[in-house]
This record gives C-alpha cells, structure tokens and sequence, in this order.
C-alpha cells in the first residue's frame, strides 16, 4: 500500500479569507490535516517590533472558526505557524485566544499545543558570545549592542516541533514563528513521508492557491507521496499547471532550485512537472540533503516615530523639473524646521515619488519621466513624535508654495486627497537581526505547551 498524506491549504495567511464552499470540497477528499500559514516578514518590520497582530481579529477569527468546524469533529488536525503575522508570543497569545473563545461558542472541545518562538535577549547574549551566531549573506555580524536594541527577536523553528506536538495528540497546533513550509513539512513527516517531498509539498501550500491560475486567496490540496506529490485547487474555477507550479517555485527564494530549510537543502534541480489533469499536476523529482542544523533569527528595533502626507500635482513645468524642485523643498523645510529646535540631523525627510521612481527608488532604471501627474508620499522620521509631526507640518505647507523657474500658478499646485493631510505613524522599527544560530536541538529553542480546551 503506498503511503499517502493529505493536506488542506486554506489561504496564504491566516485572515486573507477564502470561500466556505472550496473548504468544504477540500474537507470531502477527507484530508489528513488543515492548515495555514498565519504570518510572513513581508509586511516589514513593524509586527515584529510592536507585537501587533498583522490581520484583524474579525478576519482571523472567521478563517479559525471555520477550519475549527471542518477539523475538530471530523479528527483532522489544525495546524498554523507563524500564527499573528510576525510570531511573536504576544501574537501567539491573541490567536489562542481566539481558539478558545470559538470553542466556547461553538461548543468544541480539542486538545491545543501552543509551540513558543520568542527568544529572550539573554539567550542570544549567550549564543554571541560562544560564537553560535553568524550573518545571513548581506548583513553586518551581529553585535551585543544591537541584540540589547531589539524589542523582540524570535527564531524561525523547522519541521520538528510540529512533528513533535503532533506525536504527543495534539487536536490543534498554534506555533509562532516558523519556516513557511515547516508546518507542511512537519504533517507530511509525522506520517512517515519523506523530507524531500514533505518539504517541496511546504512551498506549494505555504500560499494556498498562488500556484495555481488565476492566482487568489483560495483552498489548496497536495496529496504527498514519497516520490512525488500531486497539487489542485479545489476551487473549480482555478486550475494548477505545469507552468503556474513550476514558476511558484521561484517563490521568494534567491535560488530557482535550492531552497535552505533548517536542517537541510531542498534540491529542485531535476524537479518534473506533469500534468494530472487540467487542473492538477504532480511534481517529482526533488531530493533533501541534509545539513548542519542552523535557526533564523529575526529581531526588530525601533528607530523613532513617523509621519506622513499624500499629495499630487498634473504640472508639466513642475514635473520637468521635479528634482530640483523637491530639492528645494528639502532646503526650506530645513530653514524653517531649524527655527524651532529641529535642525537637519533630527530628522530624515523623504520623498516618494510615484510616477518617477516611487517603487524602486535609486534602482530605478528608466531616468524619463513620461506621466502627466506624479503622487507624492512625503515622510519625516524622527525619534519623538512631536518632532516628526512638526517637521511634516511645515513640509506639507512648504511643498505646494515654493518657486520655480517657468511657473505659471502662483498659488499651491499640489492636490492633498485627505483632510486631515498630515498623518501620525507611530512607532518605526527596523528589522536589526537577520542572522542565524547553531541551536542545542531543534527542539531546545521551541517549547511546546498544551491545553485541553473546551
């Protein structure tokens, strides 16, 4: 008999939402878990840094409830990683909660593992110092100054703590930060699948329905075998192929073919894609080869308080000339900012120009400028508030007035959208530990606790 697992993916993170109806197709394959990514870096570094929950908690709990309801009853484990966005303790703690109140609702009653990701600054104090921790490829060592700096630092856990929670009868897995296709990885393995294709089957389902066409936040089944696993929407409306599987492969990796996972390297270099049908498609040929065990760690610090506005202007003689205009928009601001106790050092003023180089920036490689209007994110960020909020209120007031050579409107020739324009950030942060560390087991730096809620 060939060993199988089956696995439900119902969406890219926890709180994107998917259809009820494509979960219930998923839950008549009757798959041996359901599960969800719950978090990613992509956001940037604020969910890290604030502990805040990345999604609401009205979109968090109407996704929870509804794997609860396919799961709990029918036996089918429900397991999440990176739960909250960030997966930070506090985030874990919010998402629990919410699986608690579900099941005094709804009347459920399962057994919950809560695996932990946050690592105290003591511990990496301690790791730095035996020589445990090493840069990621473009990022300085790391520095007991910066760890000190950090509000919160978390490591990314591998397959093992899932394995592990699992073993021990867990109905429901919340953990906190994690690989993407850790959580899959772990399911697949603790149903004696290979690690090759347990992995490969992580990267498919870690983002629902972004390998199949059209892309969208839907419901994704792999059935994984020890050779192979074979990947479909079940959403009748979209279709995996060979080339949608085959191009997510890509998927936030610097490599097409090697992707580094604690413990080992997922190799997809002779990867085969074939088509099942029109709408499935069954990948084999991916090898694992193991390595020794490092752990992510990911840390933010805050870097001060921002503020911004939002304007635009449609003049072609300003826009011929925008840099050196900004420039002097720069100057005056700094002028003025100066004659009340915020000079230039206090502050960084930027501005993001969306029809010039707003995306890119810098790297922009097209110099001409061929729009009619451009949009103008203006930002300060400073290390108080006040100042941040000071310095943004004369910059929005600067912006529209200063002169120019050829102009033609002498009063504002900026358009502000809202009222009011100038809008308080809050708190900045900074990702300042993207490093890794050689940890004690794969287990050590992950302590899974358990509950029985009812």
């Amino acid at each position: 008999m060939i060993n199988e697992c089956r696995m439900l993916s119902v969406s890219s993170i926890l709180g994107y939402g998917f259809p009820e109806a494509s979960l219930k197709r998923g839950v008549d394959l009757k798959p041996h878990f359901i599960g969800v990514d719950g978090g990613s870096t992509d956001p940037g570094a604020y969910y890290l840094g604030s502990g805040e929950c990345l999604n609401s908690l009205k979109a968090m709990k109407r996704d929870l409830r509804l794997m609860l309801l396919a799961g709990v009853p029918r036996k089918i484990p429900v397991v999440i990683g990176s739960t909250g966005g960030a997966g930070t303790e506090s985030q874990l703690q919010v998402v629990a909660g919410l699986a608690r109140e579900i099941a005094r609702e709804e009347g459920l009653n399962f057994r919950l593992a809560l695996i932990h990701a946050e690592q105290e600054k003591e511990d990496v104090q301690q790791w730095l110092k035996q020589g445990r921790i090493s840069a990621l490829r473009n990022v300085p060592e790391l520095t007991e100054a910066t760890v000190s700096r950090s509000t919160r630092i978390v490591g990314m856990m591998g397959a093992e703590p899932f394995m592990k929670a699992l073993s021990q009868g867990a109905d429901v897995v919340l953990a906190a930060r994690a690989s993407d296709a850790a959580s899959w990885a772990g399911c697949a393995m603790s149903r004696g699948i290979a690690p090759a294709p347990s992995w490969y089957s992580g990267k498919m389902l870690e983002c629902g329905t972004a390998s199949a066409t059209p892309k969208g936040h839907d419901c994704l089944m792999a059935t994984v075998r020890d050779d192979h696993l074979d990947v479909e929407p079940t959403n009748p409306e979209r279709r995996c192929t060979p080339l949608s599987v085959a191009t997510h492969s890509l998927h936030e990796n610097a490599s097409p073919t090697l992707h580094e996972e604690p413990g080992g390297l997922l190799d997809a270099t002779h990867c085969q894609f074939t088509p099942l049908t029109d709408r499935a498609v069954r990948i084999s040929g991916m090898t694992w080869k193991t390595r020794d065990y490092d752990i992510k760690l990911e840390g933010a610090e805050c870097i001060g308080f921002r503020a911004i506005t939002i304007c635009g202007t449609r003049d072609p003689i300003l826009i011929s000339q925008i840099d050196s205009y900004l420039q002097t928009v720069r100057e005056d601001v700094a002028m003025r900012a100066t004659g009340f106790g915020v000079s230039p050092e206090k502050y960084q003023l930027v501005f993001h120009v969306y029809g010039k180089d707003g995306v890119m920036g810098a790297a922009e490689p097209v110099k001409q400028i061929s729009s009619h209007e451009l949009g103008i994110v203006v930002e300060v960020l400073s290390e108080t508030e006040e100042d941040a909020r000071a310095v943004l209120s004369i910059a929005r007031v600067v912006i529209p007035k200063v002169d120019f050579v050829g102009r033609l409107c002498k009063s504002g020739n900026m358009a502000f959208p809202f009222s009011p324009s100038d809008i308080s950030v809050g708190l900045t942060f900074k990702f300042s530990v993207f490093h890794v560390v050689k940890p004690d087991s794969p287990y050590s730096m992950f302590p899974i606790t358990y509950e029985q809620v009812s």
